[in-house]
């Protein structure tokens, strides 16, 4: 169990160094047996995200098509927020421990635009 936990935080670690705001590992130990993070996979519908975590706390639509959903993670009272975003045919294309804002934010930095 030792081995991978400290595996799943190396390998997070190292993909969230990749954008200005990195995520916190310890937010996928913490959340990863939600049904959004456990069972949402990039090329999901729309649909069928909605059909397992219910309707987003907000819905926004991005500047060069698709939209993201915001919904919040609650466990033990801490909450946390998490999107999905869905590309232009309504598929999932991204997911993690942020807000749409944050995404786009972080997005934005990093291409330099």
């Amino acid at each position: 169990m030792y081995k991978q936990t400290l595996a799943i935080l190396l390998a997070s670690a190292t993909l969230a160094a990749c954008g200005s705001r990195p995520e916190n590992p310890v937010d996928y130990v913490t959340y990863r047996d939600e049904p959004l993070v456990k069972q949402v996979e990039n090329g999901m519908t729309m649909q069928k995200v909605i059909a397992i975590g219910g309707s987003p706390s907000m819905v926004i639509d991005l500047p060069h098509g698709g939209t993201c959903n915001d919904y919040i993670l609650n466990r033990d009272g801490h909450q946390q927020p998490y999107y999905v975003r869905f590309d232009a045919t309504g598929h999932v294309d991204a997911k993690g421990f942020k807000t749409c804002k944050q995404r786009e934010e972080d997005k934005e930095a990093v291409s330099g635009t």
